[in-house]
């Protein structure tokens, strides 16, 4: 899951507080176990077949740590995109951030090989008028034989029985971890319930823009690449 809001909030004049979604996100895992999260699901999804010189961007990229995974698989053109100033600002490697809102991208049209989104498209706050605007956009930055990546969260029953468990009272004091995960489901839940609830139009979405080369869903993730129409 990546924020696509700013991450602080006024509390009393001249204070600013930490929003409560990001701070979960922030102890749900450290930066490096995230990092080795990426690195494995982009050798899943084929980036080893990936010229090391193609011009890569992240949307949603949030505090970077997937731009350091695809640094450590050896891309050297890599660009990163969100709308939160404040997750932008803890990204401490070389490739570019742009503050910049996804369904508006700040690239000319047919600039890119990949796009990558890991756990952003499921913030947006209207379906599908706002999904539509994405992939377009994507769609119109894309070169013609680019690709592109999502990892999303999927209603799987596996997902479900997260979400039970995590809602234990007992479990989340045990486990950092699981009453991270149902903070962040708590702040985010109308735009996560009205991406999980609407399977169909997201799968018919993501056809009328893009070509599947790969999809499937398990453990509750959504993994699809395809290239653009």
């Amino acid at each position: 899951m990546e924020n696509t809001t700013d991450t602080l909030k006024a509390d009393t004049p001249g204070k600013l507080i930490p929003d409560p979604w990001e701070a979960a996100y922030l102890r749900f895992e450290t930066p490096e176990q995230e990092i080795q999260k990426f690195i494995a699901r982009l050798n899943r999804l084929g980036a080893p077949q990936w010229p090391r010189h193609a011009e890569i961007v992240e949307l949603f990229c949030g505090r970077g740590n997937g731009l350091i995974a695809l640094e450590r698989l050896g891309f050297t053109r890599i660009e990163g995109v969100d709308l939160s100033p404040r997750l932008l600002a803890q990204f401490k490697g070389s490739a570019k951030c742009t503050l910049a809102d996804c369904r508006q991208l700040p690239f000319p049209d047919r600039s890119k090989d990949v796009l990558i989104v890991q756990g952003g498209l499921h913030h947006l706050p209207a379906l599908p008028n706002d999904l539509d605007q994405t992939f377009s956009e994507m769609q119109r930055v894309l070169r013609k034989e680019g690709r592109v990546m999502f990892v999303e969260p999927w209603c799987t029953p596996f997902l479900t029985f997260v979400h039970f468990i995590s809602e234990l009272p007992p479990v989340r004091r045990i486990s950092s971890k699981m009453d991270a995960f149902a903070t962040m489901t708590h702040y985010e839940r109308r735009t996560y319930e009205q991406w999980l609830g609407q399977p169909e139009l997201i799968k018919k979405i993501a056809r009328a823009h893009f070509v599947p080369v790969h999809e499937h869903f398990a453990w509750g993730k959504w993994n699809f690449v395809g290239t653009p129409h």
